[in-house]
């Protein structure tokens, strides 16, 4: 079975991205090696990537366009679009979900690896809402942002989370991983899949 995980990188105050849509210049404050190793990591071993409407645009635009290793494997890689009003989605092997909490669940019983949300923050909020994330992967950025647009609303549930690990970074940020936990306290954490292979670029800066 997948594991269902969201891959952010968040400011000190809770925004994921600024005032503007792709608005992700605080990015550039902890991009480094540390973070394109994770970044080839995290895509060698996915089996789907999972994306809200707008993400997804944004990602279609960019690497539909792109060459290279990494826009190869980004192309070839099957990917889900949630959004209830989409018709078509022209982006390679992109399958259209009208409905992410019923849908997804099926999806994960049928891969191997991991299914990666990135971005997303409408559809990260409704999986949240329906405890359907296995793990919690956030780097935050050490920046007071100061206005944006954040990844965890007062809408968001409560939902009490075990931290899996804590790795600072050479440039002052701090990659968060976490797993929610059990109604009896104990944490479910599936393996992760081996890693092999690298990539030339990172698949998280957009």
């Amino acid at each position: 079975m997948s594991r269902l995980i969201m891959f952010n990188m968040i400011t000190l105050d809770g925004y994921f991205e600024g005032d503007k849509s792709w608005d992700l210049g605080f990015h550039d404050l902890v991009w480094g090696p540390e973070l394109e190793q994770l970044s080839n990591e995290q895509l060698h071993s996915a089996d789907r990537l999972v994306f809200g409407r707008v993400t997804w645009e944004g990602m279609a635009e960019y690497w539909s366009k792109a060459t290279g290793t990494t826009a190869d494997h980004m192309n070839r890689l099957p990917k889900v679009v949630c959004s209830r009003t989409l018709t078509s989605a022209d982006w390679n092997h992109t399958a259209i979900v009208k409905d992410a909490v019923a849908e997804l669940p099926e999806l994960k019983q049928q891969g191997q690896g991991n299914m990666f949300v990135f971005g997303s923050g409408m559809l990260c909020e409704a999986l949240m809402n329906a405890n359907l994330f296995d793990e919690y992967r956030l780097v935050v950025v050490p920046v007071i942002l100061g206005k944006g647009r954040r990844l965890f609303n007062a809408g968001v549930s409560e939902l009490p989370l075990k931290l899996l690990e804590a790795r600072p970074l050479a440039a002052g940020g701090v990659i968060l991983q976490f797993a929610p936990l059990r109604t009896d306290g104990k944490i479910t954490v599936l393996p992760s899949p081996r890693v092999t292979g690298r990539v030339e670029d990172s698949i998280n800066r957009r």
